[in-house]
């Protein structure tokens, strides 16, 4: 399965314990065959290439795995860790999550082609109320202005390919993928739009959105840039360094550039995906309907665009001054008659 065409994007040798099993592979490769986004594949090549890791250290084979197993595991994802340099830190529970997600799925493929009798990730969580691991709702977080002005300013210093990027990133509300796998063929310059396509979505749907005269102004100096470098059409922003010359940028050159700016900013915490919670939050802020939003961001669960809403504090902020301003009614008119 591994040799098929359809799996070319499982990166297989950053994951050679999965690559050398003939079950994980094959989960895995089935996975790349549903044409799931470039991340979503990468999140779980590496979730199970860290389990079969542990698996090893412990002399276990994923068929063997039982309760005590499961949990030594849970121990070892939850525990702290650290360089030694600084303050030790633990994996975040989305991420804990995430690992937990990838296992049950992996097990599911496992019972279903008879070579595991039972799912010990399901089968623990169905003794309790409760899953393997709380799961904790947290909003995401958003840079300060003053966080953003440093970003910017930073981000200023940078070729014109990344500033494109940054801002395109932003005011499209893109995810990195989106962003790194646009082709010029997406750009409409006449009407400054940007067309999303499915293929490209973590929720399949294909949108177009609008992007800002300054990034308008940025993408008519890159195309020049650009040309230098290929003019054949195809993805949009390609690499100038010379080992990778006219190739497309890859979410990971695009996540360490990011990284790179919000060190030299002082910005802890800044991602690319930070660029779209950020513009999400601020069309909340802009009072935008919580359904435009949902088409905006690509969103299939309306649930997932109130995290912005949430975020932007616009829902509570009318009925906190609606409050406030009825509550100081009642006290000057309390005053008024006491001082009667």
């Amino acid at each position: 399965m591994k040799d098929n065409q359809l799996v070319s994007e499982v990166r297989w040798d950053r994951v050679p314990l999965v690559a050398g099993s003939q079950d994980a592979g094959a989960w895995l490769g089935f996975q790349a065959c549903r044409g799931l986004a470039l991340n979503t594949l990468d999140a779980y090549s590496r979730n199970l290439e860290r389990y079969l890791r542990f698996l090893r250290v412990t002399g276990r084979e994923p068929q063997d795995v039982k309760q005590e197993t499961v949990g030594s595991y849970l121990r070892d994802l939850t525990k702290p860790f650290g360089t030694g340099e600084g303050p030790n830190v633990r994996m975040a529970n989305a991420t804990i999550q995430q690992h937990l997600a990838t296992l049950r799925m992996f097990y599911d493929f496992l019972v279903e082609e008879e070579h595991c009798t039972r799912n010990p990730f399901r089968q623990c969580a169905r003794h309790s109320s409760r899953s393997l691991v709380q799961r904790e709702h947290k909003l995401p977080t958003i840079p300060t202005e003053e966080d953003w002005c440093r970003v910017l300013a930073e981000a200023a210093k940078e070729p014109i390919r990344n500033r494109l990027m940054l801002a395109m990133s932003y005011d499209a509300g893109l995810r990195r993928e989106e962003l790194c796998l646009l082709e010029t063929a997406d750009i409409d310059p006449a009407r400054r739009t940007v067309r999303v396509r499915a293929e490209t979505t973590k929720s399949r749907r294909s949108r177009v959105l609008p992007y800002s005269v300054t990034t308008d102004e940025l993408f008519g100096r890159y195309l020049e840039q650009r040309r230098a470098l290929s003019r054949e059409r195809g993805r949009l922003f390609l690499s100038q360094s010379p080992r990778n010359r006219a190739q497309p940028v890859s979410i990971w050159a695009w996540s360490k550039i990011v990284g790179a700016i919000a060190r030299r900013a002082a910005v802890t915490g800044f991602t690319p995906h930070t660029l779209r919670h950020l513009c999400l939050t601020d069309l909340a802020r802009a009072d935008w309907d919580i359904h435009e939003i949902a088409t905006f961001a690509g969103h299939r669960r309306i649930e997932t665009t109130l995290i912005y809403v949430h975020l932007s504090a616009r829902d509570l902020a009318a009925k906190f001054d609606a409050t406030m301003t009825h509550l100081h009614r009642q006290r000057l008119e309390l005053m008024g008659r006491l001082f009667q």
